[in-house]
């Protein structure tokens, strides 16, 4: 498969990161677009093209990666689809562009995929959602396959995206604050914080792979380290007191309120 990825910023980095370090597109297979030459010039120390010309860059891409801010989503798409073949894909990654509005600006000329990933693809461990209108099965598996190499991906109904957007894509964030919190109170208690730190994101990660491993409740793992007057029960219902669990879904219902306003 041969690649375009139009724009550089977080997600488009992430998003090369992640292939180039999975290896299953090759350097030479993959387009890099930024209109900052300055942006481009690592990539093209690895093997990569790149080009500052959107309409070109486009042209020989199996799948065309779309990673730029949702305001400038419309004004590229009308640039460069004169350039589209049938046989291309085109995979949108921009929070708040709707399928229909992908489908218009084009004219229905490629099949469109919209989709939301978070920043871990860097690292291919993101969560990423698929979404789209009218595609094959095998248009389908394709995309996703292909996001399946950057962590997991899960095919949703475009009406979700917006709850999808606050839980995986706002949630690194969320994540990392209580990693924060976790690692100041760690220091408070004897250790270094780059120690803490380490500490912190370990346990985090071999929790997160507990459930995805064993298909657990989050609340059957939790039972196993809470014995009968042990100390984890404690701490738990501390945070409880002051308002964790309430904290965390007021969080998201409130970030998910402001997305939809």
């Amino acid at each position: 498969m041969k690649i375009t990825v139009i724009g550089t910023g977080n997600i488009g980095s992430a998003l090369i990161d992640g292939v180039l370090a999975d290896g299953f597109i090759a350097p030479a297979d993959i387009t890099v677009t930024d209109i900052r030459p300055e942006a481009l010039a690592p990539y093209r120390a690895k093997g990569l093209h790149t080009s500052m010309n959107n309409s070109e860059a486009v042209q020989e891409a199996d799948t065309i990666f779309l990673c730029v801010k949702p305001y400038l989503v419309k004004n590229i798409l009308s640039d460069i689809k004169d350039e589209f073949r049938l046989s291309q894909m085109l995979v949108v990654i921009a929070a708040g562009v709707t399928l229909q509005e992908i489908e218009t600006t084009i004219s229905g000329l490629i099949p469109v995929f919209r989709v939301i990933p978070n920043t871990a693809m860097a690292v291919n461990e993101s969560i990423t959602a698929v979404a789209t209108l009218d595609t094959t099965v095998e248009q389908q598996k394709t995309v996703l396959d292909f996001f399946g190499h950057l962590g997991r991906a899960i095919l949703i109904e475009e009406s979700l995206m917006n709850a999808f957007t606050v839980v995986a894509s706002c949630g690194t964030a969320y994540a990392l604050r209580y990693l924060r919190a976790s690692t100041t109170g760690s220091v408070q208690i004897g250790f270094k914080p780059d120690v803490a730190q380490e500490i912190v994101a370990q346990t985090m990660l071999g929790a997160a792979k507990l459930l995805l491993h064993n298909g657990t409740h989050a609340e059957a793992e939790i039972d196993k380290v809470c014995t009968p007057k042990g100390i984890t029960i404690v701490g738990l219902n501390e945070m409880e007191h002051n308002g964790f669990s309430s904290a965390v879904m007021q969080g998201l219902l409130e970030a998910y309120r402001y997305l939809m306003a």
